[in-house]
């Protein structure tokens, strides 16, 4: 039975999931977004008999997984029931060359005798068109060929191709590799190649964690965090995707299945917001970039929600028949139609995004003012949607309201303008910003307190709590001590909270009662104890929440409060972010070590 116990492999152009096993059940190419080459993970109708590619153990016993310190790349040891064992080695090959990063569409796999005399076969079944489709193979001296409609995939190996290709067991003597990627011939013996592109991928994981401003406690679970988000970036455009999976449900059988490998303004914030705070700025300037065409081609228009990791605005819904779903749990979605909806938070989360351009002295293409002006037309956008109805942060499908958390990421987009102009010295636009900010939040104030309640309330005038309001003092909308915010915490923490985990809102949406928590809620309940002093009880509910990540670390997006179980897309970039933040604020200092 498939679950999310699965590690990341990926090199900032594409990613791949593994199970325990090493066998790798989820991997879209040429990139994030394309065609799942595997695509076991989200089974199909022939049992998935393809769709995946593994290192069979005959008589398997159990199995061993680890990233290297500091890495990603996965170390895997299978063990039979006689004691002998092989190790796999799994990566896609990232490192510097010829002054810029080589990261190409390639898995590597190398495979070596651990223990005695391990009997294995070698399985590498791809799939095409999600799952309906297998592709065409022809075979060389040392190659195989996967000819798809779409691309053509080569194995290159040391393996004799004719056990791949019958997948015959056998003894494995001595060392394979297998380097899985375009339809290119290698320069260079592949075990060469193998072993270069281990030893300079490592490296420069273990290199880059090393200028990362980690908290004194809790730092392999800061950097797996961290670098999980990293793998979650595509650095050609600078998008930063909400996850890597599709159609994986955030409760079973609850049809609550998404396509989430696209751009989300609002969870690249998050992202890029996080990222920021551990140091590693250049995300951020990719990003940059990313959100400078978007606010350039928006020309002052409305600001949609989502886009494609390569700007695409049209991100068309569709279902695909040749996958069944994640244990049978369709629908299987591809695109997502959340890019048609009106989501007013996204002008403040544009801005938010992009306002330590403008203070960081330390990044290479600082924000200037006719960026400013850019930015402003967002901001004349905020002001004149604040009060408008939209689908909110959590994408309700059939009806709209006024909700307090766009509306709080509207005056943020006015507050922070206003800071920015008098960075730049522009003292008419600050006045102008603070004037509308001031505007902004006092009319929140107002129309979203609840004072029958003593909360404030998920919509204008409403009657319903949800989770976005624990982030007010984050956002800086008011004090983390103001009577206001503590009578929510006490709300939030009476009809969102389950044992240890929160939920987004308590109340029936499109797809009736949520059944399970969302991951970054409870990292926000935990931020918001913090922030109100009860400190210690957020350091212990931290702790139980590392409990509940998966074997190597990593989150989805929900939990079921009950089992444990991890449910929604994976890993996500929302969860990960939330670790990284709880820790930051919840670590000692590094002073109190010495």
């Amino acid at each position: 039975m498939s679950d999310l116990d699965l590690a990341v492999i990926g090199n900032c152009a594409f990613a791949a999931l593994l199970d325990r096993s090493a066998r790798i059940v989820w991997s879209c190419l040429p990139r994030f977004d394309g065609d799942p080459v595997f695509c076991a993970l989200l089974d199909n109708h022939h049992g998935a008999e393809r769709g995946f590619w593994d290192v069979e153990l005959q008589d398997f016993s159990h199995a061993e997984q680890r990233y290297r310190r500091n890495s990603a790349v996965v170390e895997t040891v299978l063990y039979d029931r006689s004691g002998n064992a092989v190790e796999i080695i799994d990566f896609a090959p990232r490192f510097k060359q010829f002054d810029r990063t080589f990261r190409p569409p390639v898995f590597v796999r190398r495979i070596r005798p651990f223990a005695g005399a391990p009997r294995v076969r070698f399985r590498l079944r791809p799939a095409c068109g999600y799952g309906s489709g297998t592709p065409e193979v022809t075979r060389g001296s040392n190659h195989i060929r996967f000819v798809m409609p779409a691309m053509t995939l080569r194995l290159t190996t040391d393996a004799p191709p004719t056990y791949i290709l019958e997948e015959t067991a056998h003894v494995l003597e001595q060392p394979v590799t297998m380097v899985l990627g375009p339809d290119e011939s290698l320069t260079e013996p592949v075990a060469e190649i193998g072993r270069r592109f281990f030893e300079k991928t490592d490296a420069y994981w273990r290199e880059w964690t090393r200028f990362l401003a980690l908290p004194f406690e809790w730092q392999d679970a800061v950097i797996r965090a961290a670098i999980t988000l990293k793998l979650c970036s595509f650095e050609e455009t600078g998008a930063v995707i909400a996850a890597l999976t599709t159609s994986i449900p955030e409760a079973p059988h609850s049809g609550r299945n998404w396509d989430y490998r696209f751009c989300w303004l609002r969870d690249s914030f998050f992202v890029v917001h996080a990222l920021n705070r551990l140091g590693a700025t250049r995300t951020m300037e990719s990003y940059l970039s990313y959100i400078t065409n978007i606010v350039v081609e928006s020309g002052g228009g409305p600001l949609q929600p989502v886009f494609g990791i390569a700007l695409e605005t049209r991100l068309d819904e569709r279902e695909e028949p040749g996958l069944a779903g994640y244990r049978g749990m369709g629908p299987v979605r591809v695109g997502n139609d959340a890019y048609t909806q009106v989501q007013n938070d996204g002008y403040g989360a544009v801005v938010l995004a992009t306002a330590q351009s403008f203070f960081d002295r330390r990044l290479s293409r600082p924000g200037d003012e006719a960026f400013f002006q850019r930015l402003e037309r967002l901001g004349q956008k905020a002001v004149e949607l604040w009060n408008v109805p939209d689908a909110g942060m959590w994408e309700l499908r059939t009806r709209q309201q006024v909700h307090t958390f766009s509306a709080v990421m509207c005056w943020a987009a006015c507050d922070r303008l206003a800071r920015i102009a008098e960075r730049l010295g522009l003292d008419s636009r600050v006045a102008y910003w603070r004037h509308y900010a001031g505007e902004i939040r006092e009319e929140t104030l107002r129309r979203a307190w609840n004072s029958e309640m003593g909360s404030f309330v998920a919509c204008f005038e409403g009657q319903e709590i949800d989770a976005s309001l624990l982030l007010l003092p984050e956002l800086g909308f008011l004090p983390a001590d103001d009577p206001r915010f503590l009578g929510t915490l006490a709300c939030a923490e009476r009809y969102l909270r389950s044992g240890d985990h929160v939920f987004r809102y308590a109340a029936p949406d499109d797809f009736g009662e949520p059944e399970t928590a969302f991951n970054v809620c409870t990292f926000w309940y935990i931020d918001a104890l913090a922030a109100v002093g009860r400190t210690e009880e957020a350091r212990e509910l931290f702790e139980r929440m590392l409990a509940a990540r998966n074997h190597l670390g990593l989150l989805s997006e929900d939990l079921d409060p009950d089992s444990g179980e991890l449910w929604g897309n994976f890993p996500q970039t929302y969860s990960m972010v939330g670790l990284i933040n709880s820790a930051l604020r919840l670590s000692r200092p590094w002073e109190e070590a010495f």
